[in-house]
């Protein structure tokens, strides 16, 4: 590569992009960690995107209509915090670069959607920002189906690299773009042949181009380092009705001593070979120093965004007022004030018939009253729209054909489900819902725990919960999957008892705005169980007393979904032999933690004795079984502690031992 070749034929270009890479080089070796090598090789492709195409306003970087930028290859983060900067973000500043991967900066070692306005995505962990993306296309898909290209049309860009590539989710996500023809994805890949290992070809072999072009995308092939070619490739794709790759053959650490090599993936922080750097680029600044012909460029391109956002608020004032409030409460997350009412009456005609069903029946009997009042929810299944219960009638498949459409065929494809539906959320104007077995939690926990940083509200509806599923048997039965989930900072975890607590669950999911929620759901038939219908929220305090002692209370039973008409059997056991009982239902974990004390220890007092019930592992049930302070009660636990077995669900109950008789019998051996 002839960097004087490249100075001369575009010297102005050269030297733009030199910006990246001198602030890159600077930052990292500040830090004396990082990834230098992406943002120096891909400086170029960024420098025509950013300039040339993206469409953005640095002074509101949460426009609606805004193109979203997401940088898969997160570890390459200086690349955006340099862009930010130089276009003049008013959240990454030059203070904020020089403290690159420092306490309390914004600019972290991979980008933090919550740190920064203008970082759409959390990406770092290799292909999720690709398969988040994919959400964030289909969202504007469905937003401009609904209320029409004059105020929604933009595009989605991705950089993503050959990490991103190779990683399983990729193909879940490349095929899915594909399928649905979602042209206004661009993907730029990467091209530079480097892992952390050493050369790509150590481990990989796969036509990158071929594989994206037999799952229906669009491949342009160019060199990411000739301004030309990329503004033809980027105007090309634009253009397309299917989903773009462009191909950017790159250099890694262009111009460096570690250029080409896998030292010049990570930290390049010689001192000497950084100075040296510089000079071959033509680079003479100081440390953290941009010319001012050069910044003030960047700012202007910065600014150039204000007038398409201006024109866009002028034609979103063109809506009705209705249809205006309508898409400002949806891109805002907020729920409509009816939900709270259809929730309420399903409770009470609920309490008066008394049920039996499934909870995942039950989920869908509030989805039928919910989707109509909630045109923002996207539902949807990675192959088990049957057996997950998520479809409810006139919402309409998503289609090439009906963008309108609220409801995706995901097929098996667990983790580009749950990366998408993330990209829904993060795009805002659309409530994204979707479903998979709960054993299979283990294939979209990736995209989970990101769901959980990113503070993104989106709802996970994991069927088939527990060793009630029955005869599939161990594979699909899970027990250490609720703790899993449970363990995940900001999730809300529910595992409902019945109908009534299954709607309550749906209304606290669909009033989130930072927290996503895990619904685990029955596959076996439960009575209603809540037969005097309240208008609060009771499964909202996390945990309650369901039915209270008679007589003397010498135990409290603590049960989960299930297992609470388990502990209610096992209490009139117990009250028959004059043992006074009291049953909690605990729908959330996470809830009944954010309550004062004075809930807590008024649902459980010390005291008497415990039992906790639950067809899961029991990691995580100390803190309620033996009391905040590990000694306010004798506790038991009834559950699992191996794996579950093939045989019908009330087999399985009575071989494993969680029952109402082995409940009350542990109960009484503690008195």
């Amino acid at each position: 590569m002839d960097i004087d070749v490249l100075r001369s034929k575009t010297p102005e270009h050269w030297t733009r992009a030199c910006a990246i890479r001198a602030l890159t080089l600077d930052a990292v070796a500040a830090a004396n960690s990082g990834h230098s090598g992406m943002p120096i090789g891909m400086a170029d492709v960024a420098t025509v995107l950013w300039s040339k195409h993206l469409k953005f306003d640095a002074k509101a970087p949460g426009w609606p209509d805004r193109d979203r930028f997401i940088l898969s290859a997160g570890h390459g983060s200086m690349l955006l915090y340099s862009l930010l900067y130089l276009s003049g973000d008013a959240q990454i500043t030059l203070e904020e670069v020089k403290n690159f991967r420092q306490w309390g900066a914004r600019t972290a070692g991979h980008p933090e959607n919550f740190l920064a306005d203008a970082i759409e995505t959390t990406t770092g962990p290799l292909g999720q920002g690709l398969a988040t993306s994919v959400g964030f296309a289909m969202a504007e898909e469905i937003l401009r189906g609904r209320f029409g290209s004059k105020v929604v049309d933009h595009h989605t860009y991705v950089i993503a690299g050959d990490g991103c590539l190779m990683e399983g989710v990729s193909q879940e996500a490349i095929t899915l773009a594909g399928r649905y023809k979602l042209g206004k994805l661009i993907v730029l890949w990467d091209n530079n042949g480097i892992t952390i290992d050493g050369k790509v070809s150590l481990s990989d072999i796969t036509d990158q181009p071929g594989r994206f072009r037999s799952a229906g995308w669009e491949v342009i092939e160019i060199d990411g380092h000739d301004p030309e070619a990329i503004d033809a490739a980027l105007t090309r794709a634009k253009a397309s009705a299917e989903p773009t790759m462009i191909a950017c053959k790159t250099h890694i650490a262009l111009g460096h001593a570690a250029q080409d090599t896998s030292k010049g993936h990570g930290a390049l922080t010689n001192a000497e070979q950084n100075t040296e750097a510089k000079r071959i680029w033509g680079w003479t600044g100081a440390p953290f120093e941009v010319p001012g012909d050069v910044k003030s460029w960047w700012e202007d391109v910065g600014a150039r965004g204000a007038a398409d956002r201006e024109a866009w608020e002028g034609r979103f004032a063109g809506l009705s007022d209705s249809r205006q409030r309508e898409f400002s409460r949806m891109m805002a997350g907020e729920a409509p004030k009816k939900l709270a009412s259809v929730i309420r009456a399903l409770k009470k005609q609920v309490s008066e018939s008394a049920p039996k069903v499934a909870t995942r029946k039950a989920s869908e009997m509030v989805l039928e009253v919910v989707n109509p009042v909630l045109p923002e929810t996207v539902g949807g299944s990675a192959d088990l729209t049957g057996s997950n219960n998520t479809l409810t009638k006139d919402m309409g498949v998503f289609d090439v054909e009906n963008r309108k459409g609220r409801y995706v065929y995901w097929g098996i494809r667990e983790h580009g489900m749950a990366a998408a539906m993330n990209g829904m959320a993060l795009h805002g104007g659309v409530r994204p819902y979707g479903g998979t077995f709960m054993a299979f939690t283990d294939y979209a926990r990736p995209a989970m725990r990101l769901a959980a940083l990113m503070q993104c509200p989106t709802v996970f509806v994991m069927t088939h919960d527990s060793i009630g599923l029955g005869e599939d048997g161990p594979t699909h039965q899970p027990v250490e999957h609720l703790a899993i989930s449970r363990a995940t900072p900001n999730t809300l975890v529910f595992r409902p008892a019945d109908t009534v607590e299954t709607a309550e669950a749906w209304e606290i999911a669909l009033t989130q705005t930072g927290t996503p929620s895990v619904l685990s759901l029955t596959r076996q038939n439960l009575p209603t169980l809540r037969l005097e219908h309240k208008t609060g929220n009771l499964t909202a305090k996390g945990g309650y007393v369901l039915a209270d002692a008679e007589g003397k209370r010498q135990v409290i039973l603590i049960a989960t979904g299930s297992e609470v008409e388990i502990a209610m059997a096992a209490r009139e056991l117990l009250q028959a032999e004059g043992i006074g009982c009291r049953v909690v239902s605990m729908p959330c974990f996470e809830l009944f933690a954010q309550q004062d004390e004075a809930w807590r220890r008024r649902v459980l007092p010390a005291g008497p004795v415990r039992v906790g019930i639950e067809a899961a592992t029991g990691f995580g049930w100390d803190r309620w079984l033996l009391g905040e302070r590990g000694r306010e009660a004798k506790a038991a636990f009834v559950g699992m502690d191996g794996f579950g077995a093939s045989a019908p669900a009330e087999v399985l109950y009575e071989k494993f031992g969680i029952t109402a008789a082995n409940v009350a019998a542990k109960a009484k051996a503690l008195l």
